[in-house]
């Protein structure tokens, strides 16, 4: 398989490397790297000013990553009070599949490899205005000029809306690889990775990044080599898992048929999955097919009869198709005589 690479450096060195490089931008003053997005030295990447590029060492000659390709990369980022917030001494993905974030996804094709380069991102291309939280605070920076600047933990937080600047090495560039050709076992590592990237486009709110993650993911998953009954049934549980995960993004994106078509070919897999039985019904009365989601809806319930999330879909069901009963009902006429023994309004 033809591929570049170059050889890997060490980590400690481009670590303190990359803050002597910093200290030079003067990027780590009071006002942070707003300065920077008008800089010049820097080539814009996008239109709006937000990701930009400045090349610190040239690469080899060789060509950029084309689509496709998978590559390597050492990344080191930074904060603007200095708090590494990426150390990745080899990434690997493959740019345009959503693994990493956008500063990464569109800078690394315009590098060649052996090529050093800053990656200023304000956050739309971070981690975005919730950030990234529950890894534990920042790594510090390495003694020398401004000091240690935080305790050392591994994978620190990203605040919300914060802008970052990376610095990344292009290590190697090589055909990415054909997920048909794979072991189960890598299928299913690979697989298990593009649904957990989903998750995290998910929760950022961003719902078509996570549904073409899932794609990918169930993409993974499926190949020709053949599988033992263990692994072949991780596998089926793993396709069921984003599948409904695929119905979950698309049913946010308002597109009612393709979310549809993604819980039914879960349940042509596992019949009695209680999520996609669960959405299945919600999609089914969201299109007004209140008999059909009235009956899949049951059958969720037969399954877990406990299921606070089933009864209170099926509770809504009934209250809407009350609701039209109710309407088309003639009104009684004031003065139509009661029938003997009817109530009277307001009697004990």
């Amino acid at each position: 398989m033809p591929h570049t690479t170059i050889a890997e450096p060490s980590g400690r060195e481009e670590e303190q490397l990359f803050y002597r490089r910093l200290d030079g931008l003067a990027a780590l003053g009071p006002a942070g790297f707003t300065p920077l997005f008008a800089a010049e030295g820097w080539s814009d990447l996008t239109e709006d000013r937000l990701l930009r590029k400045r090349v610190v060492r040239d690469g080899q000659g060789g060509p950029p990553p084309r689509p496709g390709q998978e590559v390597s990369v050492k990344v080191l980022g930074a904060l603007e009070d200095g708090g590494l917030v990426e150390r990745d001494p080899r990434l690997s993905f493959v740019p345009g599949q959503g693994d990493v974030v956008q500063a990464l996804e569109l800078g690394v094709p315009t590098m060649q490899p052996g090529e050093v380069s800053f990656f200023l991102a304000a956050f739309p291309y971070g981690y975005g205005r919730a950030g990234r939280w529950g890894r534990g605070r920042g790594a510090a920076r390495p003694g020398g000029a401004g000091g240690s600047r935080r305790s050392a933990r591994r994978e620190p937080d990203v605040p919300p809306e914060a802008p970052l600047l990376f610095e990344v090495t292009l290590l190697e560039v090589r055909d990415g690889p054909d997920p048909r050709r794979l072991p189960p076992a890598a299928r299913l590592r690979l697989g298990a990775q593009k649904r957990e990237r989903g998750n995290v486009h998910f929760a950022r709110g961003d719902f078509a990044a996570a549904l073409r993650s899932y794609r990918l993911a169930l993409r993974a998953l499926d190949g020709a080599a053949p599988a033992g009954p263990q692994e072949e049934e991780e596998l089926r549980e793993q396709r069921v898992k984003c599948l409904n995960n695929c119905a979950a993004a698309a049913r946010r994106l308002q597109r009612g048929g393709e979310a549809l078509a993604a819980c039914e070919a879960a349940l042509r897999i596992s019949p009695d999955n209680g999520k996609a039985l669960l959405r299945r019904g919600q999609l089914l009365a969201e299109q007004g097919r209140d008999e059909e989601a009235a009956l899949v809806l049951r059958r969720a319930l037969e399954l877990d009869p406990a299921s606070k999330a089933v009864h209170a879909e099926l509770a809504r069901l009934v209250k809407r198709r009350a609701r039209p009963a109710a309407r088309a009902a003639p009104e009684e006429p004031r003065d139509r005589p009661r029938s003997p023994g009817a109530p009277q309004e307001g009697a004990a």
